[in-house]
């Protein structure tokens, strides 16, 4: 499998905080987990050329990992286009946290994403779901992060194919944390944790379900549909 971990980059270069707690930057830190289960884990930054996702990089990608938060508007909407392209061809998308906003995902969801938020440093307590999904695997009932961001509903995206996590807040708010939807060929897996300031790539749950995710959002020898005039298969009588 090829793994592709894409992230803005852009806190880590203005933020000493998050220079610290990733200072290899958060794409980086996600792929040194990854790089755990496959061989083939590369990453790719805002600033590259064409935003390191290249016709050749897009085209060999099996599942594309996705964090952005501020630089939203900066991803060229010819390149967002593309990896939607690639999206409904069979590639596997994972979106973490603020990615939500980003034009890829809201291409795929075809609404605003938008949601309620708030930084006060308070514990989340994401409830699993649906116990019986592959995501899920090796986790127990729930995962307590002693400090994250919240974001509360209404999350305005359409109703997931399958909704896996629902996070508690301390300040009282709920919100679907965990969904996968289908988009053409491809596989999408949105999963909420992961606000730059605080150390969350690092909690080893938080690992497991992203290294499920990815694994869960791999197309693997799925036949590719023909579209468009077919001739028969079998012969066709001409008798009247």
């Amino acid at each position: 499998m090829n793994v592709l971990v894409w992230n803005e980059n852009r806190h880590e270069k203005e933020n000493q905080v998050v220079a610290d707690i990733y200072p290899e930057g958060i794409h980086s830190a996600i792929a040194d987990f990854l790089g755990e289960d496959h061989e083939n884990v590369k990453t790719a930054t805002l600033d590259e050329e064409e935003h390191g996702l290249t016709d050749e990089v897009l085209a060999e990608t099996d599942v594309l990992v996705w964090w952005g938060h501020k630089a939203h508007d900066e991803v060229q909407d010819e390149i967002a286009e593309k990896v939607k392209q690639r999206v409904l061809e069979g590639m596997g998308l994972v979106v973490l946290h603020s990615a939500h906003f980003s034009k890829p995902f809201k291409k795929l969801m075809g609404t605003s994403c938008d949601l309620k938020w708030r930084e006060a440093d308070e514990k989340e307590r994401i409830w699993v779901v649906d116990p019986s999904h592959p995501i899920t695997e090796g986790i127990g009932e729930f995962i307590e992060i002693e400090k994250e961001e919240m974001y509360g509903e209404h999350f305005d995206i359409p109703t997931p194919e399958e909704l896996i996590f629902v996070s508690w807040f301390e300040g009282g708010e709920v919100f679907r944390s965990g969904a996968t939807f289908r988009r053409g060929r491809g596989k999408v897996f949105y999963f909420r944790p992961g606000h730059e300031t605080y150390p969350t790539y690092y909690n080893k749950e938080v690992q497991t379900v992203i290294r499920n995710g990815v694994k869960w959002a791999n197309n693997t020898e799925t036949p590719t549909p023909v579209y468009g005039n077919a001739q028969p298969l079998e012969e066709i009588s001409t008798k009247s």
